[in-house]
């Protein structure tokens, strides 16, 4: 049987893609992704971030701020997963596609909690002291509510999928053989 195709579950998948891959790259790719490094043509928009999110600034990579860093491997696994969807959903159908998108959104939903509630129990600690507070809802506020929102639909439409599956009566509850 063909696993359920979700077309916005799919674009949010597609869409965030290279988003979180540049943010991992970004993070991962430290030195050479800051300012005066060789790659930081690429990564330009980053001068926002590194001004709003200490973690993300020279002063967060010198101070071996790890949570970045651990969190941008998490996003390739979160990705992987979430890609893998995509593709056991649209090119490869599969019954297991449903697994990998819940899977990939749970981490996604985790991380972003847990980064949330890091800010919060720690007093606001990687939040710059010069920034003004339209570019902290901008730039931290509204995107963590927009991932928190998209990744616990996904979580709760394929988890009820899942669910529903599980429950399904076998072959043999129904009284039919099975070979």
């Amino acid at each position: 049987m063909a696993p359920k195709k979700y077309t916005w579950i799919s674009l949010w998948f597609l869409l965030t893609a290279p988003i979180i891959l540049w943010d991992a790259g970004y993070v991962l790719m430290r030195p050479r992704s800051m300012e005066g490094g060789d790659l930081r043509w690429f990564w330009r928009g980053f001068d926002l971030f590194e001004r709003i999110d200490i973690v993300y600034s020279v002063k967060g990579f010198h101070d071996k701020a790890g949570f970045a860093p651990a969190a941008a491997v998490s996003n390739l696994i979160e990705t992987s997963l979430n890609l893998l969807y995509v593709y056991t959903v649209h090119l490869s159908p599969r019954n297991t596609a449903p697994l990998y998108g819940f899977a990939g959104a749970s981490l996604t939903l985790c991380k972003t909690t847990i980064w949330v509630l890091q800010e919060y129990f720690c007093g606001a600690c990687s939040r710059s002291e010069i920034n003004e507070f339209h570019e902290i809802l901008k730039f931290w506020i509204a995107p963590n509510i927009v991932w928190f929102t998209f990744c616990s639909l996904i979580v709760t439409r394929l988890g009820s999928d899942i669910a529903d599956s599980l429950n399904r009566p076998t072959p043999r509850e129904k009284g039919g053989k099975t070979f």
